[in-house]
């Protein structure tokens, strides 16, 4: 798909500077210490606390709260960081209405959970910005293993294999670390450079080395990494995205919604970004909300995302779907695209209605757009990879792979979730594994 610079219809700046500040604030506030003590007395301190269960990470969630409550916000910070030491970005993007949250006990009795996402922000926050690290390393053990990606279950995996005496190098092809926390996120969730500043509180620990630039298949071989190392960790991500498969997809105007949240998270000046006035978003999950929804705060007049399926099959949770209704986003739903329209650049895309069977009902629908943003999904890339299962990296217990000495996890593992705190769980876990591994025989 090709750039939309200079197509017609898609321009910079369409908002004074003091409405760019506006529109991307941060989505949550952070919490003032009155604030959270508040919060945090809503609590329970559940014994048997469902929360935990709903957590991929198990955080102690009654225990770090009641610390809230006491007055020892740093002690949360531990524990809350010895389970999820990437707990800061989790607390700003993770799905805890459909988590944690959901699950409270609050939430069950009166409709309105304790404010667990925001309490852990308010935690993790306190002790980050002391520059403070909770963790010291073990002893070295001798061992060396490579990390493929420095996305969150790379980092993750990194962390912890560090923690446990190991040498780490981590490996990333891009030129930041963060992998989706840096380029894939909506700018609103995490600003003031966050998930740089997560990053190079992690490194803290000592004991990781990071190598950009390099890639898995072009630079790097699967071989020369176990014969170099004594381990690999694959957190790879998805690199890849997604054709949209219909007529005038190449036309100027039509790119991927992974790039252009890229684009604005490494934007200096937001009033840069071009954006058009007429713009539609295929796709149904995190990545199609995040696109329409900025596209909207970069000062798009009409924004539609459109999926092919309802409501309550959308990956996005409904929060995003209201927050993106709330924001002006048309939602649209059960249309499947069947053609871009255009003399160069598009102009308009038509749609045909579909059943619930995806069978098309005969009514169709034609949407002006002078730029279209296709987040329908994302592919594994790189070469000599271990066993798929099917677009994935097939694995069994914590990670292991189908070649001896390599593990994998995050997005580009199959059976998850593809959600940031997952990735962080999958990565830890996988560590632990290896260290237990290396450690039995050494």
């Amino acid at each position: 798909m090709s750039s939309d610079t200079f197509t017609p219809g898609i321009a910079p700046g369409r908002l004074t500077p003091e409405s760019y500040e506006a529109h991307f604030a941060d989505l949550h506030p952070a919490l003032e210490p009155h604030e959270a003590l508040v919060a945090a007395d809503r609590c329970y301190f559940c014994h048997d606390a469902p929360c935990i269960t709903a957590c991929p990470t198990e955080i102690d969630i009654p225990l770090f709260i009641r610390q809230i409550a006491t007055g020892t916000p740093d002690a949360a910070a531990k524990t809350i960081l010895s389970q999820n030491i990437m707990g800061g970005m989790c607390a700003r993007v993770c799905p805890t209405e459909e988590l944690c949250e959901q699950a409270c006990v609050r939430e069950i009795a009166e409709g309105k959970p304790v404010l667990i996402g925001q309490l852990q922000r308010y935690a993790t926050d306190h002790l980050q910005e002391q520059g403070l690290h909770p963790f010291e390393r073990a002893a070295a053990t001798g061992r060396s293993i490579a990390v493929v990606g420095a996305g969150p279950a790379g980092l993750s995996c990194a962390h912890r294999l560090a923690m446990l005496g190991h040498e780490v190098v981590v490996f990333d092809a891009r030129a930041k670390a963060g992998g989706l926390n840096e380029y894939g996120i909506a700018t609103y969730k995490t600003v003031d450079g966050f998930a740089q500043a997560e990053v190079d509180w992690l490194l803290k620990i000592g004991g990781i080395r990071i190598e950009y630039g390099k890639a898995l298949g072009r630079d790097l071989t699967l071989d020369a990494l176990r014969k170099d190392h004594d381990a690999v960790f694959l957190g790879l991500g998805l690199g890849g995205v997604n054709a949209l498969a219909a007529p005038g997809a190449d036309k100027e105007g039509v790119r991927d919604a992974v790039g252009f949240i890229a684009d604005l998270r490494q934007a200096e000046d937001l009033s840069q970004i071009p954006v058009g006035r007429d713009v539609v978003v295929i796709g149904g999950g995190m990545t199609a909300v995040d696109a329409a929804v900025q596209a909207k705060l970069l000062g798009a007049l009409n924004v539609a995302l459109v999926y092919r399926r309802g409501r309550d099959r959308m990956n996005a949770s409904v929060y995003e779907q209201d927050l993106a209704a709330s924001k002006g986003v048309r939602i649209i739903t059960h249309a499947v695209p069947t053609e871009i329209i255009g003399n160069g650049a598009v102009r308009e895309i038509v749609f045909d209605y579909v059943d619930d069977t995806m069978q098309p009902t005969g009514q169709s629908l034609r949407l002006a757009a002078d730029q279209v943003f296709c987040a329908i999904g994302q592919t594994l890339e790189g070469a000599t990879l271990p066993d798929l299962d099917g677009r994935k990296i097939k694995v069994t217990g914590t990670g292991r792979t189908s070649v001896t000495g390599v593990w994998a996890g995050g997005d580009c593992a199959a059976g998850g979730d593809d959600l940031t705190v997952t990735a962080v769980a999958e990565g830890r876990d996988a560590a632990l594994d290896i260290h237990a591994q290396l450690m039995r025989n050494a």
